[in-house]
């Protein structure tokens, strides 16, 4: 091998500064899923053993990260994951697009696959038709900035679904096909939260292994007058997206009477 070959190799590997070489780790580790939120990090000396490098440079990596929004420091104990997810609020029904709009994050849309079928006892009762009814399915991929969050399946009866006729649901919405062409209100949807561990075909989607843990959201949305818009099920992946729920408190609540809510967040990872 040519002396200037190796020369050049040396001074590329050598070129990245240490302090930079400490934060890209740590960097790593918390984009990896390895360190989660208010997880502490390795101390300041066990960083500079790991990688050769003063307590000087460590410091000085830990305050890019803290910058960055990534890390905070508490005196005396050491650094912490931090919590960078973006906060919105769903105080009202909203549709993806809306949310991610509201977390300031540039929504994008790709269908994967949509037609006719005949619903099984499931998506039946959620629509309330008798089973076997032939149904329209949307499966769709949501990302917010260009990265992958949700994946969706939507199933919707045949006369809200020929409204939606030649639309491109990339570029638009259901919400706003219904509401702004056609003048159907949908006013109020019932919403299911649970941790499911991902189907394959959903986790291959998502780019996650089989059976990691998923947020899945199950949603029906009625129109003014009540009937049945669609039914959804948003697989999110458990480490873009967590909700916040806020209760308020009555002073004297009458039997039977329920704490009412007052906010429901997603919290998406930034």
């Amino acid at each position: 091998m040519h002396p200037f070959f190796i020369l050049k190799c040396h001074m590329a590997i050598t070129a990245t500064p240490r302090h930079e070489r400490v934060s890209s780790w740590v960097r790593e580790q918390i984009e990896s899923g390895l360190l989660l939120e208010n997880d502490q990090l390795p101390s300041e000396n066990q960083l500079g053993e790991r990688f050769g490098v003063s307590r000087i440079t460590v410091r000085r990596a830990l305050q890019t990260l803290e910058s960055e929004g990534l890390i905070y420091r508490r005196q005396g104990l050491g650094s912490f994951v931090n919590d960078t997810r973006l906060h919105q609020g769903l105080e009202h029904l909203s549709d993806f697009v809306e949310d991610m709009e509201a977390a300031g994050l540039s929504p994008e849309s790709i269908v994967l696959q949509e037609g006719t079928e005949s619903a099984g006892s499931r998506i039946a009762a959620a629509l309330g038709l008798p089973e076997g009814t032939i149904v329209y399915r949307i499966d769709r991929l949501r990302k917010g900035n260009g990265e992958t969050l949700a994946f969706d399946r939507t199933w919707m009866p045949m006369f809200y679904a020929h409204l939606l006729q030649h639309r491109d649901l990339e570029a638009t919405t259901i919400y706003s096909v219904l509401e702004e062409e056609h003048g159907i209100c949908v006013c109020r949807g019932t919403f299911r939260i649970e941790a499911v561990n991902a189907p394959n075909d959903v986790a291959q989607h998502l780019d996650v292994p089989w059976g990691r843990a998923l947020l899945l959201i199950e949603r029906t949305t009625y129109s003014d007058a009540d009937q049945r818009v669609y039914f959804q099920q948003r697989f999110y992946r458990s480490d873009k997206v967590a909700y916040e729920l806020e209760l308020r408190r009555m002073k004297r609540p009458s039997a039977g009477q329920q704490t009412p809510v007052k906010s429901l967040e997603p919290i998406f990872k930034d």
